[in-house]
């Protein structure tokens, strides 16, 4: 109920809105009124008609259903517990819990003990609600399955199997405190002596309920969560809650107060408790030896529910009725007011006709038209100012075949948007190339090219805007910028083309002192081809011929096959591979200009040379790589060949080859030949220390290291200061004072031991030292 007056009051506050403001003017206002009240009041009659009939014969028939359901359900709980005491009462029976068991040792017959130990698993397993089965054996040693075998030392446990044993009965239900682990907690218990009908019984069957799969089972008497359902037996001996409650709280007391002063089998009634009404629904059913009462108390609400729902869904109809008809007399006074309404949605989609009061609407359309109009030439104005870039960049993508993937009515739709006229055009795209920068003498000179395109593009976009009805030229900054011409289709267009390039040649001649290449593409008619065109006047554009200063390159007209190639130098490339390898860096130089010379004779083209010195670049790394240097390290990881396809000027051919190549490979030739001329002397040295006293010379010492005596002279004489032969006598007479000294040796045997003959050995010794060598054994020793 709350929710339908909620909903039917958020409704007459949306309506009152709109009534008081939200719509339009006063007439109309007044005019909507009218038709609410004649479309409203019989909708409100009928749905209270219709809620007064329905509503209480509902509530009845629920309530009984309520009860049909309980009075099935516990039905269903009476067969569980019939069958759980059929089941004990047939394993009672059983051969395996006869008399046999009496006094038996378990100890020894451990097949018997296990055979024991499965049945009750197998009991405990046969139903949800038995939480364990155990057999109590009576006599001097008490015995306990639990389900497992165990001797039963507790007296106090005992006491209790003991109690079950003397209650009198071979087969009731109790409530005890078995398991000893939760010794405080009660079960419902199932205890059947066995042997089953033996008037001196040995023993006990013992099943226990576990208390939380009754309560569940109880649950299911009704599916509310609220209100209480509980078990007992009708003497209070047994008693079992649902939701946990004492059997001496206050509300189950009053509930089987009033179920017993009824006195019927089973039965229903309301049951006030709190300001809440209950609806009370119990029976009995037997049990061995007893009858057992159930109770099951709902909160009524909770039963009636779907009559509440109905009855919500009754007003909520009704409601619904008088909201359409409502709906339906808005529309129609509505139907009116649309030409106007949707005009001023029209022009202040975001604003609200609340406030809007007596206000003119066509004061407000007037005021907000002038305004929009402002917005308009404001946009249009920002459009004009930004579309050159839009257009720019479009054409950029396209001509670099990013827009691959659109489709030919794509590409002609935005370009008709960006403001160029393609409907019956025909397309030709030109390449305009400069050249010549390094002539320039001081004008401009190399990282000016950005400088230079910029003055270019301006020179192409004028003479184009002179020349043809549209166009758009696309800077590259790097001397290089691309044409994309828009011609009438089916018009003849060479001349015209031919007429601009003279012109942009002679005024780029004039003024930038540069030359300058231009390739024009086929006509086209189709968008999508433009970015093939592109690529091949670009390509086109790099078999200029370099004894020509300006060149027009017509693609139809061009045969990449007309000329004879030029030789390739290989003379001029082993020279200057060469003069590299030995370290002669002028040579070096002088060579590579004689080889782009050679390269750039008359007819050569512009691919021509740049693919020579491709493969002279390749040449030089492999001698590179020949000579032990590893070409990544020395280049630093620079991809030269990318480097080297991007140059276009033949002075920038040179200056490249020169700072990137040549500098850096003599730099190391460098660093490593000092490095390896001191091992070399370094090995001589060895080598004349470990041979000083044969007959050693210049040649045999440089064949030893491997290299010629005349590197090894001025090498040696730059590494250590001293001659070869100085080198050489000073070391061996130093080993011939050594044994002067220290040996007894003949001045002849000394002499032959360091490599002299006896008579030069005197000479030489007297020589340096100023005394013979006699003389100085004698001074030597007298020290």
């Amino acid at each position: 109920m709350d929710m339908v007056g909620e909903l039917t009051m958020n409704g007459w506050k949306s309506l009152m809105a709109r009534l008081s403001g939200g719509g339009s003017g006063s007439f109309y206002r007044k005019s909507l009124v009218m038709f609410l009240v004649v479309a409203g009041i019989p909708g409100i009659i009928t749905g209270i008609f219709v809620y007064s009939m329905a509503g209480g014969r509902l509530e009845k028939e629920l309530l009984k259903l309520h009860n049909d359901q309980i009075e099935q359900r516990s039905l269903n709980m009476d067969k569980q517990l019939s069958n759980l005491e059929m089941m004990l009462a047939h394993w009672a029976f059983d051969s395996r819990f006869d008399e046999s068991l009496r006094g038996h040792d378990f100890v020894r017959d451990f097949e018997k003990t296990r055979d024991i130990t499965n049945t009750l698993l197998v009991m405990q397993g046969s139903n949800t609600m038995i939480h364990n089965v155990s057999l109590y054996l009576r006599g001097d040693q008490p015995i306990l399955f639990y389900p497992e075998y165990s001797a039963l030392n507790d007296r106090q446990l005992i006491s209790r199997y003991e109690r079950l044993m003397d209650a009198g009965k071979t087969t009731y239900w109790t409530q005890q405190a078995l398991d000893p682990d939760q010794q405080g907690r009660t079960e419902l218990t199932f205890v059947h002596l066995i042997p089953g009908g033996s008037s001196n019984p040995l023993g006990a069957l013992v099943v226990r309920l576990d208390n939380d799969q009754v309560a569940e089972v109880l649950r299911t008497l009704t599916p509310y969560a609220d209100g209480e359902n509980f078990l007992m037996e009708a003497g209070g001996g047994l008693y079992v809650s649902a939701n946990g409650n004492r059997m001496d709280s206050p509300f189950v007391k009053a509930v089987r107060g009033d179920v017993e002063s009824d006195g019927k089998a089973r039965g229903s009634f309301l049951f006030e408790w709190n300001g809440k009404t209950y609806a009370v629904t119990y029976g009995y059913f037997a049990r061995i030896m007893d009858n057992w009462l159930y109770v099951s108390a709902s909160p009524i609400t909770n039963i009636t529910a779907p009559v509440v729902l109905i009855s919500k869904v009754i007003l909520a109809v009704s409601a619904s009725a008088l909201l359409l008809a409502v709906l339906l007399a808005w529309l129609a006074s509505k139907r009116m007011y649309s030409p106007v309404k949707r005009l001023m949605a029209n022009l202040q989609p975001h604003a609200s006709l609340a406030g809007m009061g007596s206000v003119d609407e066509f004061a407000i359309i007037e005021r907000q038209w002038q305004h929009l109009s402002r917005e308009s030439r404001e946009l249009n104005a920002k459009l004009l100012e930004q579309l050159p870039h839009v257009k720019e960049s479009f054409l950029h993508q396209l001509l670099q075949g990013y827009l691959y993937a659109y489709s030919e009515e794509d590409l002609r739709s935005r370009m008709e948007r960006y403001r160029w006229q393609v409907h019956g055009k025909q397309f030709v795209v030109l390449y305009v190339h400069l050249t010549g920068i390094a002539a320039m003498e001081g004008k401009f000179k190399f990282g000016d090219e950005g400088l230079v395109t910029f003055a270019s593009v301006n020179m192409i976009e004028e003479l184009a805007a002179v020349h043809f009805e549209q166009s758009s030229t696309i800077n590259f900054h790097d001397l290089g910028s691309g044409v994309l011409l828009i011609l009438p289709e089916g018009e003849p267009c060479a001349e015209p083309i031919k007429v601009f390039s003279e012109e942009l040649t002679q005024a780029v001649n004039r003024l930038l002192n540069m030359r300058v290449t231009i390739a024009v593409s086929r006509t086209m008619n189709r968008i999508g081809d433009i970015p093939l065109a592109f690529e091949g006047v670009k390509h086109a554009a790099s078999f200029r011929n370099f004894e020509h200063d300006n060149q027009i390159i017509d693609m139809e007209q061009l045969n990449y096959e007309d000329g004879a190639e030029p030789p390739y130098p290989f003379t001029l490339e082993r020279e200057f591979l060469q003069a590299l390898r030995t370290g002669q860096e002028a040579d070096a130089r002088a060579l590579l200009a004689d080889f782009q010379d050679a390269l750039s004779v008359q007819g050569a083209k512009a691919i021509d040379v740049q693919q020579g010195m491709l493969h002279l670049l390749g040449s030089v790394q492999h001698a590179i790589l020949v000579s032990g240097i590893q070409p990544n390290r020395l280049f630093k990881g620079a991809n030269l060949y990318e480097q080297l396809s991007q140059m276009k000027e033949p002075a920038a051919f040179r200056d490249w080859f020169e700072a990137k190549v040549i500098a850096p490979f003599m730099q190391e030739l460098t660093n490593r030949s000092d490095c390896q001329v001191k091992q070399l002397m370094e090995q001589a040295m060895i080598y004349m220390q470990q041979n000083y006293m044969l007959d050693i010379s210049l040649d045999n010492c440089a064949d030893h290291i491997g290299t010629n005596p005349f590197f090894l002279s001025k090498s040696f004489k730059r590494v250590t200061g001293k001659n070869f032969i100085d080198y050489l006598t000073e070391l061996r007479l130093e080993k011939a004072k050594e044994l002067l000294r220290e040996s007894e040796l003949k001045i002849n045997t000394v002499a032959e031991q360091v490599g002299y003959q006896h008579s030069y050995f005197n000479r030489i010794f007297k020589k340096l030292e100023g005394m013979t060598p006699t003389r100085y054994r004698e001074l030597s020793r007298a020290e």
